[in-house]
């Protein structure tokens, strides 16, 4: 949750991706799939990238990965591997559930579309204007932020507060004027929906169930940790393997019982496969909320960059041959995790990792994905 987009690791990894032409302690295993294509839509062998992701696993040491592959709208590679609890030699299985980290911001944006169709919320009326935030009341600029400069990232905000020199919440410029990610910004938004739906915490996750995890046939992903999360969580890794004691980890221990809209989420491949799906597919919100999902808000990249990234409302997009693919990466502590969807071919893929190298190996793979051979 101390995230923060690293644009320039970004940049390098998607023109590597642009200009390229070209043992863990359980094997990987599940199904198998004889017509896995690529971005360019090559056929991959499963062998291929079995060889791949274990490979990467071993020298990036990563105990446990889950993954799916998405080919013209269904899931056509599913495959786990690793350890969920190296200590107990506990498998990651099918029902192994990851932390999601900031891959959570996709998903929330799609959930406050959702209010916005039904006229509960203006993406471009003041936030507080639904709710007065005491927080920092004490700095007038904040009545310039809208859901729209928050789920864009420019509110002004810091990433989290806790980042700050006396870790109290303020304003680094005029918001809706420049780009800072801001997780800040995202649970504000998400004190406001509470506040429209007059509940508590578990009030607006029932609610995020009732609109987005049920019409798309969510089965285990939740923003606020349940009984089966809780069963079949995979334990978190250092990047030296050790494990970190959730117990006494701040972040989690802070965030226990609230729901996170920019690093909460909990999830595994085939159940989030599902929600990408139904963005593909433009399931549940009208042409008009996926096109505001989608524009460019912010940029991410120096002009004269060969690469030019944009953060839409809540997704990370690029130009050419990207201009229809949307991504997000995640970092928590102990657990990184990547996705990445082309809306128009409606392919793609997401990992989900209990190590700190999830990400670096989700930029990794559009690498491999992208190849003329194999």
């Amino acid at each position: 949750m101390k995230e923060n987009i690293l644009k320039l690791t970004i940049i390098f990894l998607l023109t590597i991706s642009l200009t390229s032409c070209s043992t863990q302690n359980k094997a990987i295993q599940n199904k198998e799939s004889i017509n896995l294509k690529n971005f360019k839509g090559i056929i991959v062998p499963t062998d291929s990238i079995n060889s791949f992701l274990q490979s990467k696993m071993i020298e990036q040491n990563i105990p446990g990965l889950s993954i799916a592959i998405i080919n013209d709208g269904k899931v056509v590679y599913h495959k786990t591997s690793g350890y969920a609890n190296k200590e107990k030699k506990l498998p990651v299985t099918n029902k192994t559930i990851f932390e999601g980290a900031s891959m959570s911001k996709s998903v929330f944006a799609s959930f406050v579309m959702t209010y916005v169709e039904e006229g509960k919320l203006d993406l471009d009326k003041p936030l507080y204007q639904y709710l007065p935030y005491s927080d920092i009341e004490h700095d007038d600029r904040y009545k310039k932020i809208t859901s729209r400069i928050v789920l864009s990232h420019r509110s002004g905000f810091p990433n989290w507060r806790e980042n700050e020199k006396d870790k109290k919440l303020i304003i680094k410029f005029e918001p809706g004027t420049s780009y800072e990610y801001s997780g800040e910004g995202y649970q504000y938004l998400a004190m406001v929906l509470k506040h429209i739906e007059g509940t508590d915490w578990n009030g607006l996750e029932a609610a995020f169930q009732k609109r987005i995890a049920k019409p798309l046939g969510l089965e285990h992903t939740t923003f606020i940790e349940d009984d089966y999360a809780l069963e079949n969580k995979a334990q978190p890794y250092k990047n030296n393997g050790d494990w970190i004691d959730l117990k006494n980890d701040y972040w989690y221990k802070k965030d226990k019982g609230v729901f996170v809209p920019a690093a909460s989420i909990r999830s595994e491949p085939i159940d989030f496969s599902k929600w990408m799906i139904g963005m593909m597919n433009k399931k549940i919100l009208t042409e008009n909320s996926y096109n505001e999902l989608f524009k460019h808000h912010s940029s991410l990249s120096k002009p004269e960059a060969e690469t030019q990234l944009y953060y839409t409302l809540g997704f990370t997009t690029a130009n050419e041959p990207f201009t229809t693919t949307y991504f997000h990466g995640g970092t928590n502590d102990g657990f990184t995790c990547f996705y990445l969807m082309d809306v128009d071919k409606k392919w793609g893929y997401v990992l989900f990792t209990n190590s700190e190298y999830g990400e670096t190996l989700g930029y990794r793979l559009l690498d491999y994905l992208i190849k003329e051979t194999y």
